[in-house]
């Protein structure tokens, strides 16, 4: 732990916005350090964090077409210590040719980052925006995994890291995008303001809580999705979306452009489940669902693209389903 997080000095913590930026990318980091500002005070402490939100325009409309104003303008100097958050915008690609995101990226460039002194965050496609402003020069660095290769040709020099939630490259803290923004954030707060404040903000904020025995599983349409492997998770798109089509080993691997063995390793190591074991358990809540809606077992195994009934009655008894698909007892 460096001197900055012994110190009780504010950190001045400046939202980087731009129109359209994505709610969730900044909300969620400043309810974050909002909330580890009031543990402290609860403590006697001083808050350690001031909140400032700045950008090229006074009045946006945000991503949920929320319009946002009172949005200081980018500041000549920036306090030490500081910490510069950029946040995400829609789209598969990020344009960079406005006239408000060229002005971010002009005063973007005249920043110098120093250890200690002035951190960068980033979240999801935020980092492609510090790639263009060349921040990123031989960092390790990550991004939503949709914008991956994109930050890789914005900044060819940097080292784009897959499959992470967040990356620390000190003084350049990049994440995922969306709620892993906040992730990153609690360990920031851990960092600057130690883990008690930090787990405070984290049970407020109900993240990361375990489940407990009596708790129900979440649908495996959710399930074995705690990772940020992207061809996993074309592969699991493909097949949640399309459950009842004749997949296969082959047709996974192809989807993923890489071959049956090496398809089954990543997936075992990545989700945790073998990719035709996460076939069955997708098409056995669906057909428990189709029962649940009235169908019969035929019916329910032909929707969710069991070969028959009997491979119904099989998968079920597999997953220890409960009673029978004539008499089921529970419902994933």
């Amino acid at each position: 732990m460096h001197n900055l997080a012994l110190s009780s000095t504010p950190i001045e913590v400046l939202f980087a916005l731009l129109p359209d930026s994505l709610t969730l990318d900044w909300a969620g980091p400043a309810e974050a350090l909002r909330m580890a500002n009031q543990a402290l005070q609860a403590q006697g402490l001083p808050p350690r964090f001031v909140l400032r939100f700045v950008g090229p325009c006074a009045e946006q409309v945000s991503s949920i077409g929320l319009r946002l104003s009172g949005i200081e303008a980018l500041p000549t100097s920036l306090p030490k210590p500081s910490w510069l958050v950029l946040v995400g915008l829609p789209g598969q690609t990020i344009a960079t040719t406005s006239e408000p995101t060229r002005a971010l990226l002009h005063w973007l460039r005249g920043l110098r980052l120093h250890s200690h002194q002035l951190e960068l965050v980033t979240v999801c496609a935020g980092s492609v925006l510090a790639a263009h402003a060349g921040l990123l020069a031989r960092r390790h660095v990550t991004t939503h995994h949709h914008h991956l290769a994109e930050l890789q040709a914005a900044e060819p020099s940097c080292h784009v890291v897959a499959n992470r939630v967040f990356v620390e490259d000190t003084p350049v803290y990049s994440s995922a995008g969306v709620t892993t923004g906040i992730d990153l954030m609690l360990h920031r707060i851990a960092s600057t303001c130690g883990e008690a404040i930090a787990a405070q903000v984290a049970q407020g904020m109900v993240v990361a809580l375990r489940r407990g025995p009596q708790d129900p599983q979440l649908s495996p349409f959710l399930s074995y999705r705690n990772h940020l492997h992207p061809a996993l998770h074309r592969v699991q798109d493909a097949v949640s979306s399309q459950p009842a089509q004749n997949w296969t080993l082959g047709s996974m691997s192809a989807l993923a452009c890489t071959s049956p063995r090496h398809l089954t390793r990543i997936f075992v190591e990545h989700a945790g489940i073998a990719p035709l074991t996460y076939l069955r358990r997708i098409r056995l809540t669906l057909a428990q669902m189709a029962l649940q809606s009235g169908s019969n077992v035929t019916q329910a195994a032909a929707l969710a693209g069991f070969s028959s009934d009997t491979q119904l009655r099989r998968t079920w008894h597999q997953f220890a389903a409960g009673g029978s698909p004539s008499k089921p007892l529970l419902y994933i």
